[in-house]
């Protein structure tokens, strides 16, 4: 641990023994229609120094090449853990009422979320103290909080800023939007509305209730059967103050929230909007498409008795719902410099 540290503190200890040097340009080859915060906190989101080891971003579960999510049937962890829920993604974030599957954050709290992935052990591992510090070793980031902030590189300054470019993370006008449904999109839509029973959870502009519901996705064995996936679970859900998390077999959900028995195993129904491109499915990533989906609902219960055709109908009209994706320039990352004077470099 001693040796970890002295390695991450090592551009602190330089940057007092060796004074300053000349600020550096700051290259800004970002969307024009970025503001100042918006624009830093696009350079914080793809940045691994905000994590403990500097081998995480934000970018690592939330990759514009997956829909802003991984991909991936469950999220990867810092390293020694491994994580147990599927990665939401980032697109249209400021259209939910609940951050996280198990409802334990509200949507208007994003900078609490923000704060959350990079301080929490499983997420990214690092003491916001020290991040600053590192920040401040940037001579870009110096300049572009004095731009965007007012201020040096902080950590409050840091969630603002991430937060700010996150809600910017809007896609266009889908064929549903724009009324341009196909004929077979029209008839899955009132399969949705109708014999399918989706809207009864998918209602609304983003075709969610926002409510916690148990839907009866099978258990994700990775998750109990994979070590580290174990432990970290078992690590939340004390650190959650859930009784008896020694014993729980399942992902127990917004029970998270409520500790009431009846909501042992619900989650949030989620958004809609772009679904298809944020696969996997569901919670705990169990399945990897839509006709997995719409199959396993077909078949719950009593079963709805979908033909073949109204299952196919049914996944043209969800994927209608996802339009084109925002684009967003990956930045080239600014490196850690010496500089020689502090007011030069915040102007």
């Amino acid at each position: 641990m001693k040796r970890n540290a002295l390695i991450v503190l090592l551009p602190v200890l330089l940057f007092v023994l060796n004074g300053f040097s000349e600020p550096i340009p700051i290259a800004r080859s970002g969307p024009q229609e970025l503001s100042p915060l918006e624009d830093l906190g696009r350079y914080l989101f793809f940045d691994p120094r905000l994590s403990g080891d500097g081998s995480l971003s934000c970018a690592s579960c939330h990759n514009p090449e997956y829909g802003w999510t991984d991909g991936q049937q469950l999220s990867r962890a810092y390293p020694g853990s491994d994580g147990f829920r599927n990665t939401k993604s980032t697109l249209n974030i400021s259209d939910t009422k609940h951050l996280y599957w198990d409802g334990r954050l509200p949507g208007s709290d994003l900078e609490t979320q923000v704060r959350d992935a990079i301080t929490e052990t499983h997420f990214m591992n690092l003491d916001g103290r020290l991040m600053q510090e590192r920040l401040k070793q940037v001579p870009e980031y110096i300049q572009m909080f004095e731009i965007a902030l007012s201020s040096e590189p902080s950590f409050g300054g840091t969630l603002k800023a991430i937060a700010a470019f996150e809600k910017t993370l809007r896609t266009g006008p889908s064929p549903y939007d724009t009324d341009n449904l196909s004929d077979a999109a029209k008839r899955g839509q009132l399969i949705f509305e109708g014999k399918g029973a989706c809207s009864s959870c998918h209602s609304g502009a983003t075709f969610t209730d926002h409510a916690p519901h148990r839907t009866g996705v099978p258990e994700n064995p990775s998750i109990l059967g994979m070590p580290l996936r174990h432990a970290t679970y078992r690590s939340f859900i004390k650190a959650m103050g859930v009784p008896g998390y020694m014993q729980a077999k399942t992902d127990v959900g917004y029970f998270t929230v409520t500790k009431s028995s009846k909501d042992l195993g619900a989650f949030i129904t989620p958004v809609l909007k772009q679904v298809a491109d944020t696969g996997p499915y569901m919670h705990n990533g169990m399945f990897s498409t839509l006709e997995e989906v719409v199959s396993f609902y077909d078949k719950r219960g009593d079963g709805l008795a979908l033909t073949e055709v109204e299952k196919a109908d049914l996944v043209t009209f969800l994927e209608s719902l996802s339009g084109p994706l925002p684009e967003v320039e990956v930045p080239q990352l600014p490196a850690y410099q010496l500089i020689n004077n502090w007011n030069e470099a915040r102007n």
